[in-house]
């Protein structure tokens, strides 16, 4: 008897537990956690956990407790694209989202769009995510390279004007489109005057960047522009260096992250200047409570300070909170609808997500790598930028006669 009993109690709560995972609501995350963005991967997913932790603690969304699912990309957009359609057709996930490849979120968009389900480019700078390639299921929580470009731009012709710049780029999507916009706002579009040469991708070599670093310095270049990546970024830096080439040129990363700034070090990173669309330090310099509370609340759960990824990753997690609770549902349409246009104030100043294209405006910082006393006096030695520069979102984006001139020229419909 008191088996049976035991038995009917075990079933029911077996049933309890089934019911609960039913209503869970999934999102998917699809982001590097092997190859040479693995670091901005792994801070992706330490800024969703948080996220998830929190609003389950707080009640979930509406009423149901979220739950993370993750697959790993390998900066593969046919991996990407296979993972998202896996964790639609599969894990039920209601939205998916992820980086760091531009060519992966791409791939990855289509793949959710296909499903009705919503992507967020969680790291993807090329101009195509939300430019030639965008379309009505895919949303960027970044800035893009024609607005890290007009913002470096300014702070370069006002501190470097007249001098002639060395480009040594990716070759794929991202560092195209990094390279093409720089030049445009730079004034430095003529190649034989400002020289370049493209790195392989995802599989250059050590002897791929020095032998660019050695064309760079052969150049006469007093401003090098590194538009190079996650590992990538951190080995030619590290060339660079050793070759004495910080003391002959300005060196620039157009996309700087905390990430890469730690992997290279202190020493080797000072003086190097940057863009990024959010740095841990602007919170407290420029006073954004909410800004303030997930760096503390990172910080202490991770003991190491937030980077950009793990900022736009969380950002996106509360949006996409958001979004359902505004639009009373998780059908993908309404939420679309719920997003477009949005303002909204979290991590730093308004932002907001324009509807004709659904790139995210936001403002657009530009950094300099602090000296080296200062960075280590930092609880967690990461306190590496000084914001030298920044651009409004509106000034830094393309206007919508800008965006569907490109759009037409690519053979895409001037609406999403």
């Amino acid at each position: 008897m008191n088996f049976g009993k035991a038995l009917v109690s075990a079933c029911v709560l077996a049933l309890a537990c089934t019911t609960v995972s039913a209503e869970t609501l999934k999102l998917g995350l699809n982001y590097p956690q092997t190859g040479r963005y693995k670091d901005q991967g792994l801070q992706q997913r330490l800024g969703a956990f948080l996220a998830v932790d929190e609003i389950n603690k707080t009640g979930g969304v509406m009423g149901r407790q979220l739950e993370l699912v993750i697959r790993n990309s390998r900066s593969e957009p046919e991996k990407g694209a296979r993972n998202t359609a896996e964790l639609i057709d599969r894990e039920g996930a209601s939205m998916v989202f992820g980086g760091v490849s531009s060519s992966v979120a791409i791939a990855s968009g289509k793949a959710a769009r296909d499903r009705d389900r919503l992507y967020f480019g969680t790291l993807t700078y090329s101009n195509a995510t939300t430019g030639e390639e965008g379309h009505s299921h895919m949303f960027r929580e970044p800035y893009n390279a024609w607005m890290t470009a007009k913002a470096l731009s300014k702070y370069l012709q006002a501190n470097h004007a007249n001098q002639k710049y060395f480009y040594i780029t990716a070759d794929y999507t991202w560092g195209w489109s990094v390279e093409e916009s720089v030049r445009k706002f730079s004034e430095t579009t003529d190649s034989e005057a400002h020289p370049g040469v493209k790195t392989p991708f995802p599989r250059a070599l050590i002897s791929d960047f020095r032998s660019a670093l050695e064309k760079a310095e052969a150049s006469g270049a007093k401003v090098l522009m590194m538009v190079l990546f996650g590992d990538d970024m951190v080995r030619a830096l590290n060339v660079a260096y050793e070759m004495g080439l910080k003391d002959k040129m300005q060196i620039v990363v157009p996309n700087l992250t905390l990430g890469m700034a730690r992997q290279v070090g202190p020493t080797i990173m000072e003086d190097v200047v940057g863009g990024s669309p959010w740095v841990w330090n602007a919170p407290y310099e420029l006073n954004y409570p909410r800004g303030k509370e997930f760096v503390e609340s990172f910080s202490r759960r991770y003991e190491m300070r937030p980077s950009t990824a793990a900022a736009s990753a969380y950002s996106i997690v509360y949006q996409y909170k958001d979004a359902v609770e505004r639009a009373g549902s998780t059908n993908t349409g309404r939420v679309i609808q719920a997003l477009e246009g949005h303002r909204y104030t979290s991590l730093k100043d308004e932002q907001y997500w324009r509807a004709f294209d659904h790139q995210n405006v936001q403002t657009v910082y530009v950094v300099k790598v602090k000296p080296r006393d200062s960075i280590v006096a930092d609880e967690y030695s990461s306190d590496y930028f000084t914001i030298v520069d920044s651009l409004p979102g509106d000034e830094a984006v393309q206007t919508r006669s800008e965006w569907e001139q490109r759009r037409r020229a690519a053979g895409k419909p001037t609406s999403l």
